[in-house]
């Protein structure tokens, strides 16, 4: 079977307009290949992130990482971290591993693999390579008004309404 398509639009390209800001790391790069560290089958750690710039009226921050490029519909959900401080500025590599190495009151939500943390980049062997969006999202409410059990769609759907704005960073993966 081929898995031969058409490349996914930038997800976040198709969303409202909004702010953009900095976000950066001394572990993956934009637009380049991530090592086996921030792999599925590697490492299975997310990688370290740093932001700064974003509005000053930002109350919150949910940390994602999309990848569109799945062979879905809907893509695929590697990571969702909701409710972080506005205070906090970065997050260190493996902070997605579980809710214990986040700041409260932050939590995550389930990927689409079922992990309650990070799950790594995994798309299928000898397909293209794949653009994981790691996004940032500056919040304008303290609580998104979510909990762990609903699905990254339904965080995705409040940050509709909440993102003041987003910084993004887009490293690829290929097997």
């Amino acid at each position: 079977m081929s898995l031969d398509r058409r490349q996914a639009p930038d997800p976040y390209a198709l969303l409202p307009a909004v702010g953009t800001f900095a976000v950066t790391s001394r572990d993956v790069e934009d637009r380049q290949p991530m090592e086996s560290t921030f792999v599925v089958d590697g490492g299975n750690e997310s990688p370290a992130l740093t932001w700064s710039g974003f509005p000053g009226n930002t109350r919150s921050f949910v940390v994602t990482c999309f990848d569109p490029d799945a062979p879905t519909p809907s893509g695929y959900w590697h990571w969702v971290a909701v409710d972080l401080p506005a205070g906090i500025t970065s997050l260190a590599r493996g902070a997605g591993g579980s809710d214990a190495w986040l700041p409260e009151p932050a939590f995550h939500v389930r990927s689409d693999g079922g992990a309650m943390a990070y799950e790594g980049a995994g798309p299928p062997p000898g397909d293209v390579a794949h653009r994981y969006f790691f996004v940032v999202h500056a919040v304008d409410v303290e609580s998104l008004g979510v909990d762990n059990t609903v699905s990254p769609a339904v965080v995705s759907f409040h940050l509709a309404f909440h993102t003041l704005a987003r910084a993004i960073m887009v490293p690829t993966y290929r097997r």
